[in-house]
């Protein structure tokens, strides 16, 4: 990191923690007697900021919790987490911190080349979770013409899309597909239309090799790749000229760490850890050294773009709290994905972990593609996995149109401690 972007770093985290140990009754209570200077202490002085902590300080002092800095009429943006790991967060923005996560928006707009004349699609329903509400709001600011498509059909959206010669699509990686699927349903030539770039976020997808390129053939487009999350902010950002190798960090925005998720501990660069986040500008809400849960490999090599900013490579690897143990081996969902989405005759698929100890056993459901032929598809993936990981999985085709889809994070993945009994592969 060169010393100009050390130094801004270290300008707004001085700022920040001013006003969060005087003003924000969590981080006073949590920095209270911490002496900290931010020109000469290592921010591992300062303690992890935890999901548990805010989820517990929410319960106690319901229903917003005391990780608010200014009173709660400044506030002006509700938003709450998906609740794929637990109950739901409430998290509230004032103007000013709502500003800097649209200007953190316009980085990755940037960084994508989007342009003055193109026009964006946001296929999905403003809701509660924060999706792409600060996408949407960060382009219409930056002068693009932003095109709703919430409480939409699949089909109407891609009447939308052609009727409006759209150019870029914002949606989960998982949404895309299904959109392509539907398009195929249609007749719809979706390469021949005017969509040249797609940009995903919600799932880990769009980093992997599988999904992305499935995605682009089905489009005709250029995927890129985007991970945040609600309480943190938009983090990072795929570069134009070094596509599917990984996601640079704002760090004009987040300082990042990455550790060991055992011992807290710095890892080195190139090595694997868990991402540890602050956001430098979203002082309403804060989060100092946040313990995220994803699965990274950071790096400071140089990258084709130019850019300083530190590099997530292969994107985000996987989430700690999902890493699945299976006969004895760790398994992440990120991993599964790109075995089976080699496959090109799997249109989709849900496993689901019976937890018995060291005996797990593994379902896997397998919806083959509108127009595949079934030549030991479900073999394939058998044996694929078993390849991959070191165990059997008990696989069973489905009819197509029976897993779920939806237009925010999938739900793949599923654990369950109940006894099994299925009998014998399909």
């Amino acid at each position: 990191m060169g010393n100009e972007l050390r130094q801004l770093q270290q300008r707004k985290l001085a700022e920040l923690l001013r006003v969060a140990v005087t003003e924000n009754p969590f981080y006073r209570r949590k920095l209270s007697g911490i002496d900290f200077n931010p020109d000469r202490d290592p921010l591992s002085r300062l303690p992890f900021t935890t999901r548990d902590e805010l989820e517990r300080d929410q319960i106690a002092d319901p229903p917003f919790g005391t990780n608010l800095t200014f009173p709660l009429e400044r506030y002006c943006r509700f938003h709450q987490t998906s609740g794929t790991h637990g109950k739901p967060m409430r998290w509230l923005d004032t103007a000013e911190s709502w500003q800097w996560f649209e200007r953190c928006w316009a980085t990755i707009l940037d960084a994508a080349g989007v342009a003055q004349q193109d026009r964006l699609f946001f296929p999905f329903s403003f809701g509660p979770f924060v999706g792409f509400w600060a996408a949407f709001e960060g382009a219409a600011a930056m002068g693009r013409l932003c095109i709703p498509g919430g409480g939409m059909s699949t089909e109407r959206r891609l009447r939308m899309i052609l009727d409006n010669q759209v150019t870029v699509v914002f949606c989960t990686p998982t949404y895309a597909l299904r959109m392509a699927d539907v398009a195929e349903q249609m007749k719809i030539d979706l390469p021949g239309s005017s969509v040249r770039m797609l940009i995903v976020a919600g799932e880990a997808g769009g980093s992997i090799p599988g999904t992305r390129s499935r995605i682009e053939r089905a489009w005709g487009a250029r995927v890129f790749d985007h991970s945040g999350m609600t309480e943190i902010g938009a983090v990072t950002f795929e570069c134009l000229e070094n596509p599917g190798t990984g996601l640079h960090v704002n760090e004009r925005e987040f300082i990042a760490e990455s550790v060991d998720p055992l011992s807290g501990k710095p890892v080195a660069d190139e090595e694997i850890g868990e991402l540890v986040l602050t956001n430098l500008g979203r002082t309403g809400s804060p989060l100092i050294r946040y313990r995220t849960g994803d699965q990274v490999r950071m790096s400071r090599r140089p990258c084709a773009c130019g850019r300083e900013f530190v590099r997530l490579e292969g994107g985000i690897l996987g989430r700690i709290d999902d890493m699945l143990v299976v006969r004895g081996n760790n398994v992440f969902p990120t991993a599964v994905e790109s075995v089976l989405r080699a496959i090109p005759e799997i249109a989709e698929f849900r496993m689901t972990v019976f937890d018995q100890g060291p005996l797990a056993q593994v379902k896997l459901e397998l919806e083959p593609a509108p127009q595949a032929v079934d030549n030991g598809l479900a073999e394939r993936a058998r044996r694929a996995l078993e390849s991959a990981f070191s165990f059997r999985a008990e696989v069973w085709l489905v009819q197509p149109g029976t897993l779920p889809r939806s237009e925010m994070k999938s739900h793949r993945f599923v654990r369950n401690s109940s006894t099994t009994n299925w009998g014998s592969t399909k």
